[in-house]
């Protein structure tokens, strides 16, 4: 070995020599959590009849894990800082499978919340400390590609998990989707053990309990109001206003109070910095887009199209192979033509795919459908790894926990307001499409078949299935009109999604660094060259 070779290896972060092996672990990590969470989507229409939840309820199942993983994502980061990333992986890893199994044995709408709550603290400690240790293992030359893997292996997690959660809901009751991840976490789990070295921050910060539970309190007050105000009850009813405008209150108070605090939960000073915050814009946005389209995309392909729980996670696949070939790829587009271009392309090719499902009807083929999920996924693939990298370009190595949480909340936020603000659109415009079609139900059960498509098909079933003739005559009556509604409220659903896609696009290009103005990753600010 030469003296040039001795001083890079002493120069080289820890784990350096098995870095790829770190990689894999990551991926690993990555996809235990975001298969947990994306694995729910395909069961929601089996839900809503073998636990008769609501809609609502159902919108919560999703958001209970969302909010609870945005909110302790600076903890988790500050925690991994302090005591240590591959320690936090573990807890995570083991909170998580632990959170799994509870949710797979609910046996209430509630209950189910509460467990995904839980699994949302493990997936919370997981997914940014993956990042963050990625960042400390790979020198700024090869981060980059690091990334870009990091982000494809989350574009296979986000369709892959509603594919295996088809699969396992052709042989098995609903909650064995949620047993799916706990062997890949035990996988995971001897990975970190295995080849993940130990780091963290010199001068860890302290915790902000008080900011941590301000900020959960604010965004619950917030997805509450909007999901309150989609289901029919009135947007300026006291149930609707209280917490909508409590929320918003409560948000504004914990930037407030962030920007004071010695040691904030969120180191709000980094939004100073345009690329970080049109970067965090990006990302926002885009999960908003992601996990909102996949919440009705999937009662389309169940509730009109017919198809069954495995035939429906199957048909998302396109989405998921476009973000896994392009996210890889993207960090070499933005190489040469700056981010600046990529993820402005991604974010047009995504708004083209929600103007593309204007063309999904009843009787669509389903090419069509599949054509329309892989440039919705080749778009959002060239969104994620550029706008991550921006974000942690940013951010000093030794505060990549802190960077990563950044990163993951606005993911996360944006994902439950997604669901949040779509499904309530997407609730609304249903029942108002069905207009009086529903008039010829019987009385007790009106309520009930207004609330989505699988709804409707369900109290039509067990009309059919009552003995009733003429309840059953009338039941069947309503099944294609039904469905005509739901397209219509899909439609409209879509052009919010579109005109979100559209904003994120005019954000990318005023604000997000182009390809001459880019930042050197090692003249970062904060940042000594490794070895220093």
């Amino acid at each position: 070995m030469t003296a040039t070779d001795t001083q890079q290896a002493a120069d080289a972060p820890p784990g350096y020599a098995r870095r790829w092996w770190v990689l894999a672990t990551m991926t690993v990590c990555l996809l235990v959590v975001i298969m947990g969470n994306t694995i729910l989507n395909v069961a929601l229409p089996t839900l809503q009849r073998e636990l008769d939840a609501t809609q609502g309820e159902l919108q919560w199942a999703v958001d209970a894990y969302i909010l609870v993983f945005a909110g302790l994502l600076f903890s988790w980061g500050v925690i991994g800082d302090r005591i240590g990333r591959r320690r936090v992986l573990l807890i995570g890893l083991t909170v998580f499978a632990l959170g799994s199994v509870l949710a797979a044995f609910s046996s209430s709408p509630v209950e189910l919340i509460v467990w995904r709550a839980v699994m949302g603290i493990g997936g919370a400690a997981v997914q940014p400390t993956t990042l963050a240790v990625i960042t400390n293992v790979f020198p700024p030359g090869e981060r980059g590609r690091a990334i870009g893997v990091w982000a494809g292996t989350a574009g296979i997690a986000v369709a892959g998990g509603p594919l295996a959660g088809g699969a396992v809901l052709e042989h098995f009751w609903w909650g064995a989707v949620f047993l799916v991840g706990v062997p890949v976490a035990a996988l995971g789990v001897v990975g970190v053990l295995a080849v993940v070295p130990e780091s963290r921050d010199p001068q860890p910060g302290k915790l902000d309990v008080p900011g941590v539970l301000l900020s959960i309190v604010a965004l619950a007050g917030l997805v509450y109001g909007i999901i309150r105000g989609g289901e029919g009850g009135g947007w300026l009813t006291p149930g609707v206003l209280v917490p909508l405008l409590g929320g918003a209150v409560l948000m504004v108070l914990f930037v407030w109070l962030q920007r004071r605090s010695e040691h904030p939960a969120l180191d709000v000073g980094l939004f100073r910095n345009p690329a970080f915050s049109a970067a965090a814009a990006a990302l926002g946005l885009n999960f908003f887009a992601l996990l909102g389209a996949t919440f009705y995309l999937v009662y389309y392909l169940q509730g009109v199209l017919g198809y069954s729980p495995l035939q429906s996670g199957a048909s998302l696949i396109p989405t998921a192979v476009g973000m896994a070939v392009m996210a890889p790829r993207s960090s070499r587009l933005a190489e040469r033509f700056g981010a600046k271009a990529v993820v402005a392309t991604g974010f047009v090719l995504i708004g083209l795919s929600f103007l593309g499902i204007q063309l999904l009807g009843v009787g669509t083929a389903v090419w069509l459908v599949l054509a329309v999920l892989l440039v919705q996924g080749l778009g959002m693939g060239m969104v994620m790894a550029p706008s991550t990298e921006s974000i942690m370009s940013v951010v000093p190595r030794e505060k990549a926990g802190a960077g990563a949480a950044v990163n993951n909340s606005v993911r996360q936020v944006g994902g439950a307001l997604g669901v949040a603000v779509l499904g309530s659109l997407l609730a609304g415009a249903y029942a108002s499409a069905l207009g009086r079609t529903t008039d010829a139900l019987p009385v007790g059960v009106r309520d009930q078949a207004e609330q989505s498509i699988v709804a409707t098909l369900e109290v039509v079933r067990r009309l059919q299935e009552s003995g009733d003739a003429e309840a059953a005559e009338a039941a069947a009556g309503i099944v294609g009109p039904a469905r005509e509604a739901f397209v219509q409220a899909m439609h409209v659903t879509a052009i919010g999604t579109a005109a979100a896609s559209a904003l994120a696009t005019v954000v990318v290009l005023r604000w997000l660094p182009g390809r001459r103005d880019r930042v050197d990753p090692t003249t970062r600010t904060g940042e000594r060259p490794a070895g220093s």
